[in-house]
């Protein structure tokens, strides 16, 4: 099984998927399937930090650089809000996970304001200057 694992990873998990439906528990690569498990929320978590990343950058770009504002970072935040949105609503227990995502978001934003504007570091704010709400609300734009 193992060695299915590490060479066809597609087919070692429609193997594992067959196992449990027919409840071969003996035959099942556990160690492999709960790493697999423990994985897939990882990348719910690593989802919602990525969305808000590239929103909080656009909303930093909205702010700092009114003459530049346009349609496309307007399409981008209004998508990445959306999508930030959705992870929640499907992944309800990720909501305690907020305050630290929208940190870790944040670093990610200011990165991508500071190549894509310019700018340095030091202009935008240390810390995060949106609520947790305003990140998810359909309307906000900062001024």
């Amino acid at each position: 099984m193992k060695n299915l694992y590490e060479s066809d990873f597609y087919a070692w998990t429609k193997e594992q998927a067959e196992l449990l439906k027919n409840k071969t528990w003996e035959q099942i690569d556990l160690p492999n399937l709960i790493e697999e498990i423990e994985s897939l929320g990882r990348q719910e978590r690593q989802e919602l930090r990525n969305r808000l990343g590239v929103l909080l950058g656009h909303l930093l770009k909205w702010q700092y650089q009114p003459s530049n504002r346009g349609n496309s970072w307007l399409s981008t935040i209004r998508e990445q809000r959306r999508e930030a949105s959705l992870v929640l609503r499907e992944n309800p227990s990720l909501k305690p996970y907020l305050s630290e995502a929208v940190c870790l978001g944040y670093e990610s934003g200011v990165d991508l304001a500071v190549r894509e504007t310019g700018m340095d570091y030091d202009v935008f704010p240390a810390e995060c200057p949106y609520t947790e709400e305003q990140i998810l609300e359909e309307t906000f734009l900062p001024d």
